[in-house]
């Protein structure tokens, strides 16, 4: 679990890729939300329930599978909206349940229709706090991320890992346009960002500047 003052965050791993389904909340007024709810939505209602937050709205970084899968029915489950991500995901979500058939993942799956879709510039309440929303492309068309300038933390969904990059092989990624999106949206936001990626440990933007091998060329 991650505490920067108030803004707490703590990461669900979820579906058969161990994707960071994360429930950020303000600790003072417990109010919070749930970004990138994959899916097995029971362990996700049990972390809320854990850490007594209400969660006021669903945050999507991307349109993949991973990040989607449980949206649609967390959203019915908990009355309230989905947030995201930028409107031009919007086909890889019409096709959620052929991504679903082709990673093999069992179960139905629904596809969500985002009360809001998200463009640069938006900013998302965070249980009081303010995020920033950046666009950025290239592992997904509609990728975007979430960043909170006092607390020095962003949300990155699958733009940036620990040591590596999002995958740029799949249906819309463009790896030029994901290696733009990561230096000239990213790394501008400081080394001392600490940053949650949609897969594995965390880092700081520092770190991975100087010890990332995709960032090294």
């Amino acid at each position: 679990m991650t505490q920067i003052n108030q803004l707490m965050a703590a990461v669900i791993p979820v579906t058969p890729f161990a994707q960071n389904c994360t429930l950020v909340w303000n600790d003072e007024t417990k109010k919070g939300v749930v970004i990138d709810p994959g899916g097995e939505i029971e362990r996700i209602q049990q972390a809320i329930d854990k850490h007594g937050v209400t969660v006021e709205r669903i945050l999507i970084t991307h349109g993949h599978i991973d990040h989607i899968g449980g949206a649609a029915d967390l959203a019915e489950k908990l009355s309230v909206a989905i947030e995201g991500p930028h409107e031009a995901d919007q086909p890889l979500i019409k096709h959620v349940q052929v991504q679903a058939a082709q990673f093999g993942i069992n179960g139905q799956v629904k596809p969500i229709v985002p009360d809001r879709w998200l463009v640069e510039g938006d900013t998302v309440d965070v249980g009081g706090f303010e995020f920033q929303v950046l666009h950025c492309p290239g592992h997904a068309p509609g990728h975007v991320i979430f960043y909170n300038e006092p607390a020095r933390f962003a949300i990155v969904g699958d733009v940036l890992f620990k040591g590596g990059i999002g995958r740029t092989d799949l249906q819309g990624g463009d790896y030029e346009e994901l290696m733009r999106s990561i230096k000239e949206k990213l790394l501008p936001l400081g080394d001392d960002v600490a940053f949650l990626p949609g897969h594995g440990p965390g880092s700081t933007l520092g770190e991975e500047r100087v010890s990332n091998p995709f960032l090294q060329e």
